[in-house]
């Protein structure tokens, strides 16, 4: 780009942006985690800062959350969200943490300034603790890991 031509893209609209991981126990139940700073449960994962890809963000908060230095599989959940109860629109990614062994999960370590703790929860139990968007987007991810394809999502309902 020629020195005196000013980046176009600079004024165009940002998008608040999270990425998450869905890790599970042999027993296809979901590891949640519970954050200090709200109610509700979530998965391990988190926003994506400036300068940083939606899967370099998984892992660096999948370090900071667990402890754990896991390499995340396939993108399994693309969902765009829509402004909302005080929250700009975005867009929320979840890819497969897989299935963790025991000896993994001793391994886990919870920042205590971050998180009370966290567990395995099964899908009935993972409705009751999350939000219901993150129920349905969780749901939508488990869904795509067992056909092998991404869904695509909005407000956690599969468009595609």
């Amino acid at each position: 780009m020629p020195s005196g031509r000013r980046d176009f893209t600079a004024d165009l609209p940002r998008k608040r942006m999270a990425a998450g991981l869905l890790i599970t126990d042999a027993d296809e139940r979901i590891l949640l985690v519970e954050p200090v700073y709200k109610a509700e449960w979530e998965i391990p994962g988190g926003c994506v800062e400036a300068d940083e890809s939606p899967l370099q963000a998984v892992i660096r908060e999948c370090r900071e959350e667990l402890g754990l230095g896991l390499s995340p599989g396939r993108l399994l959940v693309v969902d765009w969200v829509p402004a909302q109860d005080g929250r700009t629109e975005g867009v929320m990614v979840i890819y497969d943490g897989g299935t963790l062994d025991p000896t993994a999960t001793k391994r886990i370590v919870v920042p205590p300034g971050e998180l009370k703790g966290w567990a395995w929860s099964d899908p009935l139990q993972a409705g009751q603790r999350l939000r219901p968007l993150l129920a349905r987007r969780i749901a939508e991810a488990l869904h795509a890991r067992a056909d092998g394809c991404c869904h695509y999502l909005e407000d956690g309902v599969r468009v595609t």
